[in-house]
């Protein structure tokens, strides 16, 4: 059963529960409500959420908001604003990956580095969101650019934050409702994007969230500079996880960016990002704990996830998430920065000694 939604809130959420009721057996919507009942008691969610918890949770919880985080690579062919527009789960805001993020000065030509703290709350305040608000996040191919924004929300502070298992896909799959309407307007469907650039055109060296009434509090131990990297290359302190292709890893398949070199950060580790996941969703986090045992990464030490351009290392950083309960480190310049360097060392080897 698939259904769509173009009502007003009220009529929503009565349409939202008939659907959800359809396809919910008995026993899964008791264990959902249990899951609501105890992330509502709590101060964080749960890493992930199924179509059926959120689906409930938005039926009887007016506090939740769902923001769609869908972003894409060239190779997918697809455009992110054309699928927001076409259809998004009842209620989700656009949380454009590109927009909230560093300016061009900041981010010194890199793709959507991390914002500023007064960048990042004020796109929560245009979204509505405060520093309690519980946040769903989802994206268009299952589970590819969500954990990227629960990655920075988690950095800057926000721990009631979680991502759709399986994304719209499964919740597509399930039968529950989603809105094709149009959105009300590009001001309405940007607003988060036009309220971080405004912050970080007025922004000073201040790291406060200035007049915003969120309040965000980037936790910098969580992000690492190419001179970190550099840095942990003799000191081995932290290991490092890379979420590119075996082949981009060792340099035999070209990088989709150009300009960069083929290779590694020396020491890293190979985890490409599809062996974690199962039809779009993460795989059981026992299956994620043995790919990581199988990368030659311990859960139990300090981890930096590194990728192409810090996208696709925060699918490892949530599915080691789910594996030791940890937030894990993230190199936001990836491979984007640290490829385009002829400066520093690279390896090519399957496995660094």
């Amino acid at each position: 059963m698939q259904a769509s939604l173009r009502t007003g809130s009220g009529r929503q959420a009565l349409h939202l529960r008939r659907c959800f009721v359809a396809v919910q057996p008995t026993a899964r919507a008791a264990r959902s409500r249990a899951m609501a009942t105890a992330a509502a008691a709590s101060d964080k969610l749960p890493p992930l959420v199924s179509p059926q918890w959120l689906a409930e949770r938005l039926s009887s919880d007016p506090s939740v908001r769902v923001l769609d985080c869908c972003w894409y690579m060239p190779v997918h062919g697809r455009n992110n604003h054309a699928d927001f527009r076409a259809s998004r789960l009842p209620g989700a805001r656009f949380f454009d990956i590109d927009g909230v993020a560093a300016d061009a000065a900041a981010a010194r030509g890199l793709p959507h580095m991390l914002p500023s703290e007064q960048g990042f709350a004020a796109a929560m305040d245009a979204l509505g969101i405060t520093n309690d608000t519980p946040v769903v996040l989802y994206d268009h191919l299952g589970i590819f650019s969500a954990p990227r924004v629960w990655w920075t929300f988690k950095v800057f502070g926000h721990d009631k934050v979680a991502v759709l298992q399986g994304g719209l896909p499964a919740w597509r799959a399930a039968g529950l409702p989603l809105d094709t309407a149009p959105p009300p307007s590009d001001d309405h469907m940007f607003a988060a994007s036009a309220a971080c650039a405004a912050a970080a055109a007025g922004s000073s060296s201040s790291s406060s969230s200035g007049g915003a009434s969120y309040k965000a509090r980037l936790d910098k131990s969580k992000v690492r500079s190419i001179d970190d990297m550099l840095a942990n290359i003799g000191s081995r302190s932290e290991q490092v996880m890379d979420a590119r292709s075996a082949g981009r890893f060792v340099g035999t398949e070209p990088e989709p960016r150009p300009g960069l070199r083929g290779g590694h950060i020396p020491g890293a580790r190979s985890l490409p990002f599809p062996s974690l996941l199962e039809a779009g969703a993460y795989k059981p986090a026992d299956q994620l704990a043995a790919a990581f045992a199988a990368a030659g990464l311990d859960p139990a030490r300090p981890i930096v996830g590194s990728c192409g351009s810090g996208l696709t290392a925060c699918i490892l950083a949530l599915a080691l998430y789910q594996v030791n309960g940890s937030l894990a480190a993230v190199y936001d310049g990836s491979w984007s920065e640290y490829g385009g360097r002829e400066d520093v060392p690279v390896s090519t080897l399957p496995v660094d000694p």
